[in-house]
């Protein structure tokens, strides 16, 4: 038995990054090729199935697996560049970040970001994640092409050039169509952002959500509950070495980064928190202080460097899309429903906004979106919030992050998204006996 094989065969409990989600899995398979994909899922024993999982970032139980699972984290790297097309074909497991680094030496870049970059490409491509520029779609609607192994471990290819609307089923599937073995993106050429951070009011914010989000190449707002001020930031796209419009700020060198990203965003947010949750009735005054105290210089970098940071603070989120003319009312819905039930929150709202795509289960399909995402630190309950949250947000016709926590199931999804049906059904197509099935799955297409 060959050392991969005894790798497999040992037994261990998996979490997800959040710790929300625990499993103890028959065992785990850490591929290294795709020939190998081909082989485990070809010899899996009749009637037991295997989840594929990349970081394991997502909140819900998506990659979560009761019998075999099936690690990327070896199926890494660059597979193909076309420079004159700007496309980029990568291995399946391969972070975001690295996806950045690989792309650089082509002068190419990831059109856009989240602001965390640890996912693995297929994982991220899988649940529909995004950053936020109403210009920009999320990442799936920046595939190409893909490749996945079926239930029979046979190679299945999907590109845009042949049958787009196939890849645009498949594009977002969660894993329940077989395992995304290698992902094609559309690329842009290498591009610097100046960002540009402070505060601002809340009620301004919202009132002018649709015009600050096209007059921004990449527009967000932080809102620290409790508190009339919103974080804002906003992203300027320019060509590496371009002059900036209004003076050039200066790089984020290593001192700065590391103090705004580990000092104030991940260690004096923690100690933040460790203080609310001992004395809760100090979350108004430390959420005011938070909202003030983030204003920050103007800075420039590469486009991977400014559009995420390292998130070291575990949390429980639930984030849902909204058509972005209903956002605003949502937020506000949600403002009042905290002040009428006397919530304290310790942690700030993100509100981002992205384009329409034409990705079948891409939680963007068809409208430009506002996100609104919701935090709890892991120390508070979210039975308690959360539900009442997701009611207010289904109210305005609000789609649920696949990977982040919701309670949807078939009969509520299916009304949200046009091609559903035409999803499930190719899936029964190609996976009628569940290889790739698990709870989660069955609950979410039946």
């Amino acid at each position: 038995m060959d050392a991969a094989m005894n790798r497999a065969l040992r037994a261990r409990r998996f979490h997800n990054w959040a710790g929300t989600v625990s499993t103890r899995p028959t065992c785990v398979h850490y591929p290294a090729t795709i020939a190998e994909v081909s082989r485990i899922v070809r010899e899996l024993p009749a009637g037991s199935s295997i989840r594929p999982v990349g970081a394991g970032h997502s909140f819900t139980p998506v990659a979560a697996g009761s019998q075999a699972m099936m690690s990327l984290d070896k199926l890494t790297g660059i597979v193909a560049v076309d420079r004159e097309r700007k496309r980029a074909r990568f291995l399946a497991g391969t972070r975001l970040v690295d996806a950045s680094r690989l792309l650089a030496p082509f002068g190419l870049a990831l059109a856009n970001l989240g602001d965390i970059n640890v996912q693995s490409l297929a994982g991220a491509i899988s649940t529909s994640t995004h950053g936020t520029g109403i210009g920009f779609t999320g990442l799936a609607g920046t595939v190409t092409g893909l490749t996945l192994i079926d239930a029979d471990g046979a190679s299945r290819d999907y590109s845009s050039d042949d049958d787009p609307a196939a890849l645009q089923l498949v594009a977002v599937s969660l894993g329940a169509l077989g395992i995304i073995v290698e992902v094609e993106v559309r690329c842009v050429d290498a591009f610097d952002l100046i960002a540009q951070e402070g505060a601002e009011s809340l009620d301004a914010v919202l009132s002018d959500w649709e015009e600050c989000s096209r007059a921004a190449d990449h527009f967000e707002a932080f809102w620290f509950p409790h508190t009339d001020r919103a974080m804002v930031k906003r992203n300027t796209r320019l060509a590496p070495g371009a002059p900036a419009p209004e003076g050039d700020p200066q790089e984020r060198g290593w001192l700065r980064r590391t103090v705004e990203q580990e000092i104030i965003g991940n260690a004096a947010f923690a100690g933040s928190l460790a203080l609310t949750r001992a004395v809760p009735a100090l979350i108004p005054q430390i959420n005011a202080l938070s909202a003030g105290a983030m204003g920050a210089a103007p800075y420039r970098g590469a486009s991977h460097e400014v559009f995420s940071a390292p998130r070291r603070v575990k949390f429980f989120e639930m984030e849902y899309s909204l058509p972005l003319e209903a956002g605003p009312s949502a937020v506000r819905e949600l403002r009042a429903e905290m002040d009428r039930r006397g919530w304290r929150i310790p942690f700030p709202l993100e509100l981002r906004s992205t384009a329409a795509d034409d990705v079948a289960l891409s939680t963007s399909t068809g409208r430009e979106s506002m996100y609104i995402a919701v935090h709890l630190p892991t120390s508070m309950d979210p039975e308690e919030y959360f539900p009442r949250c997701e009611e207010i947000l289904r109210a305005a016709g609000g789609r649920p992050h696949w990977g982040k926590m919701h309670t949807l199931g078939r009969e509520d999804l299916s009304s949200l998204y046009p091609r559903f049906d035409e999803f499930c059904a190719l899936r029964e197509a190609l996976d009628p006996h569940r290889r790739f099935g698990s709870e989660h799955l069955q609950r979410l297409f039946g």
